[in-house]
């Protein structure tokens, strides 16, 4: 074996190493950042996501976060339905945050007193992209500021997403309208 292909071996071994718990399990990446929420708020266009049954068919999504007087955070989920130009649908839910989690793990509910785990597993600095999932690794999302961030942008996310230990080829890359 050459020198190169030893070195990336031993690279994707220790990689592979530092993802899985003694028990052989997979290590569940937490929040690589504090997340100060007042940033956090607004509009994101979903990149991409883990392909879930309350989604399916959905195209030009969006997720929009505001503070409501209460504290909590409302939660407005926009989808089209079969593409980017389809009938909108849309699922109003409520969102908290967990307390002594830096404000990057919430819980969120669209169904009553049932919450979920919703944990911002990493952001951009400036708060123009945010990497969403969950302790199980049943559900993620690549948001964006941008509906259209373009193919090497995209590209950088979905890479960073697979760092954190995810399953991209599960990906569904999510079609937005074109910008206007």
């Amino acid at each position: 074996m050459s020198r190169a292909l030893t070195r990336l071996a031993i690279a994707v071994a220790a990689t592979l190493a530092a993802c899985s718990g003694a028990s052989g399990q997979a290590v569940v990446p937490q929040p690589a950042k504090p997340v100060e929420l007042g940033l956090y708020l607004g509009k994101w266009y979903e990149l991409a996501r883990y392909d879930m049954v309350f989604e399916r068919g959905c195209e030009g999504v969006t997720a929009e976060y505001a503070l409501k007087p209460d504290g909590m955070v409302r939660v407005l989920n926009t989808c089209r339905k079969g593409a980017p130009g389809g009938p909108v649908t849309t699922a109003e839910g409520k969102a908290r945050v967990v307390p002594d989690s830096a404000g990057a793990k919430l819980k969120v509910s669209f169904f009553g007193p049932f919450y979920a785990d919703y944990w911002v597993l990493d952001r951009a600095d400036d708060y123009s992209w945010a990497i969403v999932g969950e302790p199980t690794r049943k559900y993620l999302w690549i948001l964006s500021r941008d509906a259209t961030p373009g193919a090497e942008a995209t590209a950088a996310l979905v890479a960073r997403t697979a760092a954190l230990g995810y399953d991209t080829g599960r990906l569904h890359m999510t079609q937005q309208p074109p910008a206007p």
